[in-house]
């Protein structure tokens, strides 16, 4: 029998696939043809089953899915470090919505994506989660790169910049969804702010819409003890009451943060189907509280991970919350077994995947996916002895260490460099903006 023409194989010392979990292929090869995964096997089969167009050997190297940032600004890139060291409200009311109300349009929104974009595929994200105005022009900066992109449809009471009224929020972020709703790269979900943000109707209709439209709706969610005190005060209720009551919990919701859980909120969550998005880092820059981690896993909630936006962490880097992720779970629950590395993978891939409801294109190295796949490299010293390359992966390894990334079989990091994107040129985009914003 003649071989089969690919156009990919990629051969790897190690293969870590997401699934199953914990799972390691060792001298394994991934067989890739138009944008998607056609086998993981043997190099040996490989060799005689494939004539690939082009052929990767990776003799350091661990093949990993394409990781999932779940919750994002990343316009606010620019704004990384604009305002440090500050409790959340602080940095809200008197930094950031100062800065956006001189400074947000089309331009900013741009410049400040392609810089996200960027940054995250060098650090082998390839598919992310967004929350900001002008979702179009995220949406154009992650198509241009190539990326996988969720982007939010945003909802507040209040006017901006990109709508005036949560009317015209709804109004034009149902145009956003209907004009990238057949996009190869480009999904869409409902992104409200917070509990505190959003008026009772407005969150009815949101309800409906996203039932008729079957799509995510991705919010900020008892993220600080401040917005539990003020939303008892204000409805007599804990916000995750309020959105049980408004139909709001339910698969589609992705419930970002989360420090603020009470343990009987969890049975809640897990019988609702909900998706919690962890975001560690963040948190614990903002003192915001602790995501019971732990505790979700054992009930079963399904729970990825974010970075939240680089102005409140200050990098879009994957690879940290994972090693945050893991290390914080362990110290909130008092047991060194909680979120073991596997697991901590698994939230940054296809947990993240369930919860946009993309797991069954993305998320984890299995036939029939699209190839959106990373090569970290485990062949410096500061990798040396690989003994457990989960191990390496979540707890020595760093995102300098990606060489290679591909989004649905297009490579668009080859050897550290962006293969889609003008470095010089948005680097130097962010640097004018670094000097408007000081003015």
């Amino acid at each position: 029998m003649n071989p089969q023409s690919i156009d990919t194989l990629i051969e790897a010392r190690w293969i870590i696939p997401a699934e199953p979990t914990g799972l390691v292929y060792t001298d394994h090869a991934l067989a890739i043809d138009a944008g998607r995964i056609v086998a993981l096997l043997t190099q040996a089969e490989a060799t005689t089953r494939f004539a690939p167009r082009q052929r990767l050997a990776l003799a350091e190297h661990a093949l990993i899915p394409g990781l999932i940032n779940a919750h994002t600004h990343a316009a606010m890139t620019l704004l990384r470090g604009y305002a440090d060291d500050l409790p959340l409200m602080e940095w809200l009311r008197d930094h950031v919505w100062p800065a956006e109300a001189r400074h947000l349009g089309p331009d900013f929104v741009r410049d400040g994506s392609r810089l996200a974009v960027a940054e995250m595929l060098r650090g082998g994200v390839t598919c992310f989660n967004d929350m900001y105005f002008f979702p179009e022009e995220t949406a154009q900066a992650a198509i241009e790169a190539g990326m996988r992109a969720v982007i939010g449809l945003i909802l507040l009471e209040f006017p901006t910049a990109w709508a005036a009224s949560a009317e015209d929020y709804l109004r034009r972020g149902i145009e956003v969804h209907d004009r990238y709703r057949h996009h190869p790269l480009v999904r869409t979900a409902f992104a409200p702010h917070a509990p505190y943000t959003v008026a009772d109707e407005s969150f009815r209709r949101l309800a409906i819409y996203a039932g008729e439209l079957n799509i995510p709706v991705h919010m900020h969610v008892h993220e600080t003890a401040d917005e539990i005190k003020r939303s008892l005060a204000t409805s007599g209720e804990r916000p995750l009451q309020r959105l049980d009551r408004l139909g709001l919990l339910s698969s589609q919701l992705l419930a970002v943060h989360m420090t603020q859980i009470e343990a009987n909120e969890i049975p809640l969550l897990a019988a609702r189907g909900v998706h919690v998005v962890h975001c560690p880092e963040s948190n614990l820059k903002l003192a915001s509280g602790y995501c019971p981690i732990a505790a979700l896993q054992r009930a079963a909630v399904n729970t990825a991970l974010g970075t939240d936006g680089a102005a409140s962490n200050n990098d879009l880097d994957m690879f940290g919350e994972m090693r945050t992720a893991a290390l914080l779970a362990k110290a909130v629950a008092g047991d060194a077994t909680a979120l073991p590395a596997a697991a901590a993978l698994c939230m940054a891939t296809i947990n993240g995947a369930r919860a946009l409801g993309i797991d069954d294109v993305t998320g984890s190295l299995v036939p029939g996916k699209q190839a959106d796949v990373v090569a970290v490299d485990f062949g410096g010293i500061e990798s040396q002895p690989v003994h457990d390359p989960l191990s390496q992966l979540v707890y020595a390894s760093g995102r300098q260490q990606v060489r290679h990334v591909w989004v649905a079989g297009r490579q668009v990091v080859e050897s550290g460099r962006l293969t889609t994107l003008d470095g010089v040129e948005i680097t130097q985009a962010a640097r004018t903006w670094r000097d408007r914003l000081r003015h």
